[in-house]
């Protein structure tokens, strides 16, 4: 991909070279010139690439061709006064040939952006949402191309390089599925014998994080949710006013690290409480379902001891 910025005097420069690349005829190596002094009609010669014309031709002398000097060339047979200017990569550009006397700069979009003919500029490659995959990374002239998770997989983070990730399957012993994984979250798994993991809200801890980025959730709202996440000693969180997006979710990663089960069962009546009434709801409804699915199977754990 070629992408430079030439002076307007390359155009028939440019038009000529778009006539040769297409094979329809030989470089015009000579051009009409009338002699200023007897105002005959002489045939003079052009200067070849690199090179342009320092002195035209008279009935007693031929042209005079100079190199161009450093920061300008020539691309064709020319009879111009000067060299062109070479060019300059735009925004987001970086140099894939540098300019020579003969030819201009090449330029291609850095990394991690391409060249968008509509805007002709080069744009940032799409990052494909929690819960869509990397179908084709993006190039210097394609975008990102993304789709949507296929059964059996999930991706719980936003990015313009990772493709879905397979649901882990909870075969190791003592094992079993509490929450079947989604297209945004993995599954999680529990183990009956471990006393000390009875409580569903320590498995919804496992997807917390990745349920925060796929709610997208308001920046304003979210702040908000941070400055009323509960702590051990009562107090809100404070200065949460100002941080930025990525800042928000890293306090609230560090926060689920560290929170009790008590503490993690509050987070849906936060949610509505300012205001993200579906996100509340849908969090609830992932609790609820493992409270139900660890009771169910450790109660067929026990039974199964029993016997």
């Amino acid at each position: 991909m070629m992408m430079t910025r030439l002076p307007l005097l390359s155009v028939v420069l440019l038009t000529v070279r778009a006539a040769l690349a297409g094979g329809v005829a030989a470089p015009v190596l000579t051009f009409q010139q009338t002699d200023p002094d007897t105002g005959a009609q002489l045939q003079c010669d052009r200067c070849p690439p690199g090179t342009y014309l320092r002195a035209r031709c008279t009935s007693t002398h031929k042209s005079v061709c100079a190199p161009c000097p450093s920061g300008s060339f020539t691309g064709l047979w020319n009879h111009i006064s000067k060299c062109l200017r070479c060019g300059v990569c735009s925004h987001n550009q970086v140099v894939k040939t540098a300019c020579t006397a003969s030819s201009d700069c090449q330029c291609e979009c850095k990394q991690g952006h391409y060249y968008k003919a509509e805007y002709e500029l080069c744009v940032r490659h799409k990052e494909c949402a929690s819960g869509h995959g990397v179908l084709s990374r993006g190039t210097a002239d394609e975008d990102t191309v993304c789709h949507v998770c296929p059964n059996g997989t999930f991706s719980d983070t936003v990015s313009a390089q990772h493709n879905c990730t397979q649901h882990k399957s909870c075969e190791a012993p003592g094992q079993q599925l509490v929450l079947r994984g989604s297209t945004w979250h993995d599954s999680v798994c529990m183990n009956c014998r471990d006393l000390r993991s009875k409580d569903g809200a320590i498995y919804l801890k496992e997807i917390l994080p990745a349920f925060f980025l796929h709610q997208k959730i308001h920046i304003k709202r979210l702040r908000r949710i941070t400055h009323n996440l509960p702590s051990e000693d009562g107090k809100k969180q404070r200065g949460t006013s100002t941080l930025c997006l990525s800042e928000l979710n890293e306090l609230i990663n560090t926060w689920v690290t560290s929170a009790t089960p008590g503490q993690v069962r509050q987070l849906p009546e936060i949610l509505t409480k300012v205001g993200a009434n579906g996100a509340g709801e849908k969090l609830q409804s992932k609790l609820h379902r493992i409270d139900s699915n660890l009771s169910e199977l450790c109660a067929l754990r026990n039974e199964v001891d029993v016997v």
